[in-house]
């Protein structure tokens, strides 16, 4: 079943992507949720149309994220995190208190976008992928420290 994205979902596209679905996923979950509608062939022609008119209004919001995406390049975070004696970290550090500690840069950044590839349990170096648009993204290192 061909669909329209009409939001961004990870693990299958970004809003406005043409994507094949299973039909049962699509009639079940994307559709009735409004996270997608069903690519006949006018609403192809409405895609093409609206994308053709918005062609210079994504031009400036890839530039503007090439450019955070330049200032982001050089940041290295440290986080604090209540750990025990070997180390361990009560919890574990995730996209949200990376978020914060970017905000407390000046950088806003939706947690939405940041991932983090494993899970940070113990104090010590990684890194977390921000992606400011669908063909930008930054690797950001930070380091997590005990308080």
């Amino acid at each position: 079943m061909k669909i329209i994205l009409k939001e961004d979902i990870s693990n299958l596209g970004y809003k406005d992507d043409v994507v094949e679905v299973k039909s049962g996923y699509g009639r079940n979950y994307l559709i009735p949720y409004g996270k997608a509608v069903i690519a006949t062939p006018s609403a192809l022609k409405v895609l093409a149309e609206n994308q053709r008119q918005r062609a210079h209004k994504l031009a400036k919001i890839k530039a503007d994220a090439e450019a955070l995406a330049a200032q982001l390049k050089d940041v290295a975070l440290t986080i604090g995190a209540k750990t025990s004696s070997t180390g361990t970290i009560f919890g574990s550090v995730n996209a949200i208190q990376i978020a914060e500690a970017l905000e407390k840069l000046g950088f806003n950044v939706d947690r939405k976008n940041i991932v983090v590839s494993e899970t940070v349990k113990e104090v010590g170096n990684y890194n977390a992928t921000v992606n400011l648009h669908k063909e930008v993204s930054v690797e950001i290192p930070f380091e997590v420290v005990s308080e």
